[in-house]
């Protein structure tokens, strides 16, 4: 069995100073990508295809990857399930403009967040700082009572950002599944529009496109299966949106 490693904790203490890697097959978008990330404080890598990412990967410590989908000789939906099998290293999928289908699936293996192309390269940058301001949030704040969240046997520890199933295993989140849970947490027993919690994921820029919540909300219902009695955590309220059934305390 691989042990996935944390590229989440990564010594790196601000978003100012992230190691990007750009993954893209088109040099010109790579090179524009690199000159404005680099303009404004980041450290960028760039790869062509999947085995100079591995490359990268293997040689070098890397806070964010930015991916493409469309790459020679591996499919970046691929790429991302093989990074995601490993690591928790976030990234962010590049699409082209109109794949829904896409956006889906990336967000089903576990991307954080996509972009469509062409794209502002001022997004790009308030995308990643914003991918990487929620990844990293905790680590500056005061550390107070309370950051461990119970419910059912569950545990969720805000200073780890760790799950632990009742069983006492730590179950892999990626930023848009923890973000969601932590809204639901804070606000148990109550229905929650899709708009309440798409604005939750600070990581995503409102696009409407409200088919990545009900995505996000069945990845972690999975994930967290159906209490001892079979009722499902997460509920749908019809017209409405969701509700975290289970009562939460905070220790």
């Amino acid at each position: 069995m691989t042990t996935k490693t944390d590229h989440r904790t990564s010594p790196t203490p601000g978003a100012a100073q992230a190691h990007i890697l750009v993954v893209d097959d088109d040099a010109q978008i790579r090179q524009l990508a690199a000159k404005f990330l680099r303009e404004h404080g980041h450290r960028v890598s760039m790869a062509r295809d999947g085995r100079e990412m591995r490359e990268i990967l293997a040689a070098t410590t890397i806070d964010l990857v930015i991916l493409d989908i469309m790459l020679p000789g591996g499919n970046g939906l691929d790429l991302c399930r093989e990074i995601r099998s490993t690591s928790l290293l976030p990234v962010i999928m590049l699409t082209a403009l109109g794949a829904d289908t896409d956006r889906i699936v990336g967000l089903e293996i576990g991307a954080d967040d996509y972009l469509v192309k062409p794209f502002n390269p001022r997004e790009l940058l308030a995308r990643i700082n914003a991918v990487l301001r929620r990844v990293r949030g905790s680590a500056g704040a005061p550390q107070s009572a309370g950051y461990r969240l119970r419910f059912e046997g569950w545990s969720l520890d805000t200073r780890r950002r760790e799950l632990t199933n009742p069983e006492g295993a730590i179950v892999d989140l990626s930023t848009g599944e923890y973000e969601m849970l932590l809204t639901f947490l804070d606000y148990p027993q109550r229905a929650l529009s899709r708009d309440i919690l798409m604005d939750s994921a600070k990581h995503r820029v409102a696009t409407g496109f409200d088919r990545a919540i009900d995505i996000q909300v069945s990845r972690l219902r999975k994930k967290l299966d159906a209490s001892e009695d079979g009722q499902a955590m997460i509920k749908t309220i019809r017209g409405i949106g969701y509700m975290f059934v289970p009562a939460v305390t905070r220790a």
